[in-house]
């Protein structure tokens, strides 16, 4: 005879289980077309070159951990996603005149205009997939995506693991 098949004990919201597999979706549809974008610069640029490389554009010249604590990652993961965008042109290095010890990085001329092609083809894409929303929509998800964003952050600021 087989056991019964026993119901949790907390329910799961059929809301919230909907919108957990949405975003799983997200997730893998995310990852297979890396959204890099539409036309000759479509997935020319990885996540983190790209997200490192916009961080620099709106703050300016910074330092390894101010660009680390800022992006929510660690410095030592900054020092090597950062290498290659240093060697490629798209970023330059420089000392610190505060601190001789520490370096500043700053997006290159050739970084601008590399991430402003990236950009572009993003944007496009993004026309593309929400050419039927209204604009209206369109700021509707984007602050709710960035509501959830803020929260995921948030949520791994805190977050220990159970010891």
């Amino acid at each position: 005879m087989k056991p019964e098949a026993t119901a949790p004990q907390d329910q799961i919201s059929p809301q919230l289980d909907a919108l957990q597999h949405e975003v799983a979706i997200f997730a893998r549809r995310a990852e297979q077309t890396r959204l890099g974008g539409l036309g000759p610069a479509r997935n020319s640029m990885d996540r983190a070159a790209y997200l490192l490389l916009s961080k620099l554009d709106q703050q300016g010249p910074t330092g390894v951990k101010a660009l680390a604590a800022g992006m929510g990652i660690d410095s030592s993961t900054v020092t090597r996603q950062v290498a290659p965008l240093v060697e490629s042109g798209l970023v330059t290095r420089t000392a610190d005149p505060d601190d001789g010890r520490a370096v500043v990085l700053q997006l290159s001329p050739r970084g601008s205009v590399r991430l402003a092609e990236v950009r572009r083809s993003r944007c496009k894409l993004m026309t593309r997939l929400t050419e039927h929303w209204s604009d209206d929509e369109r700021e509707v998800f984007r602050e709710l995506l960035t509501r959830f964003n803020t929260a995921v952050a948030e949520w791994q600021n805190n977050y220990t693991l159970p010891e």
